[in-house]
């Protein structure tokens, strides 16, 4: 189960109910963004444009603070689990669904946007996509991007997923799907939810049994790539591909 956010002490409903509601601007949100454009708003200002209205007791402004203060963040709102997410004050089914979608329209706008660059030659691109994809999870996760032989690739798929600290792979899987998919080439990906990115031995001989078997196919890995917390390793830049 995913640890809960720690809760925050909300004030009273006699204290709100004689609050009138307060920019952060002198315009409120919808306004400031009409005339300031959205990368001048704070992430308040943001999620209250999002959310439309606030609650009983709490406008929508500060409904935002207090939603951003008990998760820490909009990633952690927008990644929230649903129970972690209807246990804050104010969100039931209809908010959770909403923050949801537009969670997985910025997911899947990323995506695409990150997909129209370079991804093999450059390795910054290919980090910020991997992130997008294993960022979330807090077990580990076992991707596969499929390459063509100009390197373009063709799709990705989630092969394997295991507890906290491990996942079983099979490397005759990689192989299997990579023919399937007409692939000339792979990067491997997966994450370390402690956090820490450095490969461990074990990350290491998997990866030389994958080479092994893929060189038979004459299916080239092209990296192997750890996501950590704020950091990534690749074996390609470490050298410790065969």
């Amino acid at each position: 189960m995913s640890k809960k956010p720690a809760k925050m002490t909300i004030p009273s409903l006699t204290q709100r109910k004689q609050k009138p509601p307060t920019w952060l601007s002198n315009l409120p949100p919808r306004e400031q963004l009409i005339k300031s454009g959205p990368e001048q708003l704070t992430d308040i200002e943001l999620l209250a444009i999002i959310l439309s209205t606030g609650i009983k007791g709490m406008n929508v402004v500060d409904w935002s603070k207090y939603l951003l203060e008990y998760f820490g963040s909009l990633h952690a709102i927008l990644t929230a689990s649903e129970e972690d997410m209807v246990a804050a004050k104010g969100i039931g089914p209809a908010k959770y669904t909403q923050l949801k979608a537009i969670g997985e329209i910025a997911k899947r706008y990323m995506l695409s946007e990150l997909e129209k660059g370079d991804i093999i030659n450059s390795p910054t691109v290919t980090k910020r996509y991997l992130r997008v994809l294993l960022g979330k999870y807090d077990y580990e996760v076992f991707i596969v991007l499929f390459l063509d032989n100009q390197h373009q690739m063709i799709t990705y798929k989630k092969m394997f997923k295991g507890s906290f600290n491990s996942v079983t792979v099979y490397p005759r899987e990689i192989a299997r799907e990579a023919l399937k998919q007409n692939a000339a080439a792979i990067i491997l990906a997966h994450n370390h939810p402690s956090g820490v990115a450095t490969p461990s031995q074990a990350d290491i001989t998997l990866t030389r049994t994958i080479c092994t078997i893929c060189e038979i196919c004459d299916i080239k890995v092209l990296d192997h790539i750890i996501i950590g917390n704020g950091i990534e390793s690749s074996f390609a830049e470490l050298g410790l591909l065969p």
